[in-house]
């Protein structure tokens, strides 16, 4: 993704964002205090839905002094990756921004994307439950507060043929979206090929790739049943998004706005990932209902899927921190347990 490089769009945002601090802290005197959040999902996203609903949620709590001003689509040039330096900064006062994209300048939020870590919803609710003090210690580094999580679906795998083990997959020219999809998917033998959404249709039409590693809303996106026969639901990263507002903008709320508008996002957040487990729910059926042949991976593939992913799991120990080597143990000992 390309770094915003033009100085007078980054005057534009730094003035934007100077006067939305300016009349947060001046709430007093205004009539609302109006905090500037920006994602880059378009409007219709599940995301932004949920985002909007928690905007609407704080303005009716706060009565009208507190208003979440929602830019949905990067419209103000701002890419997922800067996110996190964009709140801290206070080019905007807040964010919707998906963690595994922060890695670049906080290894630790990336933990949830290493590969097949965790298998399904609950082994992910385990993870982000242990692993949300030591979110919330990064934002705090970062001059930012986290609000709340919420999930995307997990990954699988479109493709041709149907994939019951890792033998299935040798060869297979499939599409990954980062680094960690490509390494993990090159250790099962598969042929992975990094690119863009905006490249994946095509390619599957010209027969440049034989499938898609990603999730079931993007394959009714992309209307996958023309392409291929087959999804396995692996759930090899259940990756979420993170509401975070800058921490100066914060503290200038009063302390009952703070406590509204965090009592909020402890009452929301579990209605919020369940519209991210109704969502894949939803256009698994979609799928299904267009002749796409649904899988879970048996417990063979679970154990080759965990092999096979040990050296990314041993990578992020050694290369995330101390802390993070730390919460990965915590959450192995807490799964093993169960």
């Amino acid at each position: 993704m390309k770094p915003i490089h033009s100085r007078s769009t980054r005057a534009r945002l730094a003035a934007l964002g100077a006067a939305t601090v300016l009349s947060a802290v001046a709430f007093s005197a205004q009539a609302a205090t109006q905090l500037m959040i920006v994602t880059p999902w378009p409007e219709g996203n599940f995301q932004v839905k949920t985002l909007n609903q928690f905007a609407d949620a704080v303005k009716k709590a706060t009565d009208g002094e507190v208003e979440f001003d929602i830019h949905a689509g990067g419209d103000l040039g701002l890419k997922g990756p800067e996110l996190l330096s964009a709140v801290r900064d206070g080019i905007v006062q807040g964010a919707d921004m998906l963690l595994t994209q922060q890695v670049g300048q906080a290894p630790l939020l990336g933990i949830e994307s290493v590969p097949y870590l965790t298998r399904d919803q609950d082994d992910a609710a385990l993870l982000r439950k242990l692993a949300w003090p030591y979110y919330e210690k990064t934002a705090a580094q970062f001059n930012q507060k986290f609000l709340y999580t919420v999930p995307w679906p997990g990954q699988g795998v479109f493709t041709q043929q149907p994939v019951e083990s890792v033998d299935d997959l040798q060869g297979v020219k499939l599409r990954t979206v980062d680094k960690n999809g490509t390494e993990f998917f090159k250790a099962l033998g598969a042929s992975p090929v990094q690119m863009p959404w905006g490249e994946v249709v095509p390619a599957l039409a010209s027969g440049a790739i034989d499938g898609v590693t990603t999730s079931t809303p993007s394959g009714v996106d992309g209307s996958f049943w023309e392409f291929t026969d087959y999804f396995n639901k692996l759930d090899w990263q259940l990756a979420p998004d993170v509401v975070s507002i800058n921490l100066d903008a914060w503290n200038s709320l009063t302390d009952e706005q703070q406590q509204t508008i965090e009592s909020l996002a402890q009452k929301m957040e579990p209605q919020f990932q369940q519209v991210s487990q109704d969502e894949d729910k939803r256009n698994a059926k979609i799928l299904a209902d267009h002749g796409i042949h649904m899988s879970s991976p048996s417990e063979t593939l679970s154990k080759q899927l965990t092999e096979a992913a040990q050296p990314q799991w041993k990578q992020f120990r050694e290369s995330a921190g101390a802390e993070a080597d730390e919460l990965m143990t915590k959450y192995l000992d807490a799964r093993d347990a169960e």
